[in-house]
């Protein structure tokens, strides 16, 4: 990540300095576009994570297959959709808009190009979410470091053979991106070989091979998917219709120096999913508490040693031209740590009832959050937002979600004392069910049975039962 972030700060220097602060702008909108979509998956990335992290076998597991030939297939749909929607809205001329009035000419024809770019590699996600599931977080990370060099490397070439214009910025930042996705299909396809090979294999099957039923896990993740984005990816739709015409490059700059600590925070705090999930399958309790802490103390102390440096890093990065006002980067301050402190609870909350719980209060969140960074824009300028979603966040999901993990973990801790070891009644054969998923939930009156999406049938085959009996012994 800091490799990663060491080159975001040179591209941001050669955008700026080569394309123009006007470019700037436009790159910080487009470039984070696709967190305003992150429903795209339709909640399956939680399925397949929990569904390998609840797995002993996942190379083998037959559950762990359908559910990954589910999400290849949910995953072409929605990249289907999401280009036809692309293509009709840049038709009509609708981006800015969409968008605001922040568009360099011809904008609207390269947030059409982005979104074909993130249509075509959305199905390749899956390998991301695998090699996650796997407990092999560090390997995603370092994925994730090619972004930002391959970026610098495009950036150069546009600037040495000056056949690049503003507007092809952003089309370089999905290109880039677009390499994480094949990195991790690569190492997941070898790691779990032969799943990703059979599974890939059974997504035009759709007669021969049914899917798995994903709707406990996939539907609350899929909801906050949707209204999430309005509560925390609006802020520079906000300023580029509400704020100061430097007020989206102050947000855009600023987020590119802290976004380097909750980008990483993040990434360390999805790398704790699989052991909550492993230590579910296994009938233990992990306490979130403590890492909440630890993970709030680090942020803050990082963040504050981040700020003393953002004068000078602002002024070399803009040639002078962004000042960053201090209640802006004393609000991001804040936020790092809390984020950070929120980062462990949502992922012990990754159980089908720990993420219909995450609705309610995320629901509650988006029109505190929307409202506050409204009011706030006006008197606080690019600081408004972020001051918004710092408010927002305790009251609407860190408070809420520490009263729910500590009841969970009393609820837990009694269930699996019982003489019979059991937590929400008899004990249920199969990694993915003990995980807490509800991908592979077995009928205990037919073995190997797995319920059919459309009808809640049981579909049984020769190889499940095989492999059913094989989960027995194990």
């Amino acid at each position: 990540m800091g490799v990663s972030g060491l080159f975001g700060l040179v591209n941001t220097r050669l955008i700026i300095g080569h394309f123009g602060t006007d470019a700037y702008a436009q790159y910080g909108l487009l470039a984070t576009f696709p967190n305003l979509m992150p429903f795209t998956d339709l909640g399956i990335g939680a399925v397949i994570l929990n569904a390998v992290a609840g797995s002993a076998d996942p190379a083998r597991d037959s559950l762990v297959r359908r559910t990954i030939t589910t999400a290849i297939r949910v995953l072409l749909c929605s990249a289907l959709v999401i280009a036809t929607a692309g293509v009709v809205v840049g038709l009509l001329g609708l981006w800015p808009s969409l968008l605001g009035a922040r568009l360099m000419e011809g904008g609207g024809r390269t947030a059409t190009l982005c979104l074909l770019v993130y249509a075509a590699a959305l199905p390749l996600s899956v390998g991301q979410r695998v090699v996650i599931g796997l407990g092999r977080s560090a390997t995603q990370v370092i994925s994730q470091g090619v972004v930002s060099p391959a970026m610098t490397c495009m950036l150069l070439a546009a600037v040495v053979t000056r056949t690049g214009a503003g507007n092809a910025v952003s089309v370089y930042s999905y290109l880039a991106n677009v390499l994480v996705s094949v990195i991790c299909v690569v190492v997941a396809w070898r790691a779990t070989s032969p799943l990703l090979r059979e599974a890939v294999r059974d997504v035009p099957r759709v007669r021969s091979v049914r899917g798995v039923s994903i709707r406990g896990t996939a539907g609350p993740q899929l909801v906050q998917s949707l209204v999430i984005p309005l509560a925390f990816q609006t802020d520079r739709l906000l300023l580029s219709h509400l704020g100061a015409p430097d007020a989206l490059a102050q947000y855009n700059l600023a987020a590119t120096l802290f976004n380097l600590l909750t980008q990483t925070v993040m990434v360390t705090g999805v790398a704790m999913w699989p052991l909550f999930a492993r230590a579910r399958a296994d009938r233990r309790t992990e306490s979130p508490f403590r890492p909440a802490a630890a993970f709030a103390g680090a942020g803050l102390l990082a963040a504050l040693l981040l700020a003393g440096a953002t004068p000078w890093a602002a002024r070399v990065l803009s040639d002078g031209e962004i000042a960053l006002p201090v209640v802006l980067v004393g609000a991001y301050v804040l936020y790092v740590a809390v984020e950070a402190a929120k980062q462990p609870l949502g992922m012990y909350m990754t159980d089908p009832r720990g993420l219909q719980f995450q609705v309610g209060p995320v629901l509650v969140l988006v029109p505190v959050n929307l409202a506050l960074s409204w009011l706030l824009i006006t008197p606080m300028g690019a600081a408004g937002p972020i001051v918004g979603s710092l408010v927002s966040v305790v009251l609407c999901q860190i408070l809420p979600y520490a009263w729910w993990v500590r009841r969970d973990l009393r609820r837990r801790r009694a269930g699996w004392s019982g003489s019979d070891g059991a937590l929400d009644g008899p004990h249920v054969v199969g990694a993915s069910r003990a995980a807490g998923d509800d991908v592979g939930e077995h009928d205990p009156k037919e073995p190997g049975a797995v319920p059919d999406p459309v009808g809640d049938q049981p579909v049984v085959s020769p190889s499940e039962e095989s492999h059913h009996d094989h989960d027995e012994r194990r």
